[in-house]
């Protein structure tokens, strides 16, 4: 079914891919040529302010390989992935890797853990990237570190172990919520208060430049955005109750580590959770209205984006000394191809609802417009592996007509790290290293196995892994 678009890699040019945007009557800019340093928008460095500039535009961002220890250090595996973010040429790594600051905040068995009996390990992690850089003649990139806590969506030991904001009438079931006991109280807030601030402490004696406070895809402190029904110190109506953890984490982040920049990766929008619906595309699933579970939406309409809250969540960042926000969207657990739009499914997801493009375009102009809205804000536009070939073509001309600030890859560096390397130096593009989003990064954890390109990377692609990732997708037993 995925068949029903076009795929971009038959679009041979820029003017055909500017049709096919026109076709779907999508506003998005896109040059005919990518350029180079020193004259590619893409190129140009950024200030951070406080004397931190990254040396360019390109960002990479954080993702989880499901490939650490069962005490959360990284294996080789993991080294492997981070030296490639060092040589890749990108002039910000924005987290690296999503790290849980405890135990039961752990999205799966594999997931790195930030902590002060961690410390030691994680650092060959940043020692790694650092040594790559230099050792490709990069100039050195600014790095951070994400800090999380999964909340419902924790799996820690392999099995669901949610423990939520809220209760909430679609998504409980999903991980098997049917009491209060997976809420967790204000006092068990007040100690994962404390977890964030121990974390913190770890990464500026790591050395790195900032800490992302993870506010994005369902995860618990994204979840609290949207926790009206919540009552206590740490829910309500107005937003104000909604992010009160917000701000009390990064009071504590900053008297912990006082010298340590923060940055926010947010979804600035959601949705309604998605299922396969009749036809076996994504659909929302029932709901009530007004619908009281989403932020950045209507919530008499919640298919309709409203950015006004988020921009006034983005201000109040500003005022806590968060300069720096990271664009996402909504889920990959229950509305993937809003936050991660691909032609092809992972193995438990649906085929897209839309044409792809629509869903990069959704996220590029969302980023645009926060960026309108909070012109004093530095934003990370995410979106960018379904554009393939074009991301170069569309990432400058969004930078230069100043939609966001930088432009952030996931996906496309498991397969094609050099990319930010390759397009700055005014190399070819490596075709055959471009991601065509066959989501088997995402399948493979779906399935309990290492995250990685395996039909793009040779490395990935020999491992004993891909025959079980195979009959995963095959629906073999």
């Amino acid at each position: 079914m995925s068949e029903r678009y076009p795929r971009v890699a038959s679009l041979r040019s820029a003017e055909a891919f500017r049709e096919r945007l026109a076709e779907l009557e999508l506003e998005l800019p896109c040059d005919d040529e990518p350029l180079s340093a020193p004259d590619s928008p893409l190129a140009e460095p950024l200030d951070l302010g406080g004397g931190l500039v990254a040396p360019n535009r390109f960002v990479i961002q954080p993702m989880e390989g499901w490939d650490g220890t069962v005490d959360g250090l990284p294996t080789e595996l993991t080294l492997r992935r981070w030296r490639n973010f060092g040589r890749s040429g990108a002039g910000w790594i924005w987290g690296g890797e999503a790290m849980a600051v405890r135990e039961d905040g752990r999205a799966n068995p594999n997931q790195l853990i930030l902590d002060p009996e961690n410390a030691a390990g994680i650092e060959p992690l940043c020692d790694a990237l650092r040594e790559a850089a230099v050792a490709e003649g990069r100039e050195l990139p600014v790095l951070g570190l994400q800090l999380t806590h999964s909340g419902r969506w924790s799996r820690p030991d392999g099995e669901q172990s949610p423990r939520t904001a809220y209760r909430h009438p679609v998504l409980d079931r999903r991980v098997g919520v049917t009491d209060d006991a997976a809420v967790l109280g204000d006092d068990e807030l007040d100690g994962l208060i404390e977890d964030f601030a121990a974390s913190a402490r770890v990464a500026s004696a790591l050395g790195v430049a900032f800490v992302d406070v993870k506010h994005c895809h369902g995860y618990l402190l994204h979840e609290f955005l949207s926790a009206r029904g919540r009552p206590g110190r740490y829910g309500g109506e107005t937003l104000e109750e909604r992010s009160a953890l917000t701000r009390a984490i990064l009071a504590a982040v900053r008297e912990a580590a006082p010298g340590l920049r923060v940055g926010v990766r947010l979804s600035v929008f959601d949705h309604v959770p998605h299922a396969a619906g009749p036809d076996g595309r994504g659909a929302p699933e029932p709901h009530g209205l007004p619908y009281r579970h989403g932020f950045g939406l209507d919530p008499d309409d919640p298919s309709q984006i409203d950015l006004s809250e988020t921009a006034e969540f983005v201000r109040d960042l500003l005022e806590l000394g968060v300069g720096w926000v990271n664009v996402t969207a909504s889920s990959p657990y229950y509305a993937p191809h809003l936050q991660r739009p691909a032609l092809f499914p992972p193995t438990d997801g649906y085929p897209p609802p839309e044409d792809p493009l629509v869903g990069v375009a959704r996220l590029l102009g969302a980023a645009r417009d926060l960026k309108r809205a909070v012109p004093e804000a530095t934003v990370v536009s995410s979106g960018w592996s379904y554009l393939q070939e074009f991301v170069p073509h569309v990432a400058q001309a969004c930078v230069r007509e100043g939609w966001f600030d930088a432009v952030g890859l996931g996906r496309m560096v498991l397969s094609y790290p050099e990319l930010p390397a390759d397009v700055l130096a005014g190399r070819p593009f490596a075709r055959k290293k471009v991601c065509r989003t066959f989501s088997d990064c995402t399948s493979a954890p779906r399935n309990g196995l290492v995250s990685g390109c395996y039909p793009l990377d040779p490395f990935y692609r020999d491992l004993p892994e891909r025959v079980l990732l195979e009959e995963a997708k095959r629906g073999d037993s």
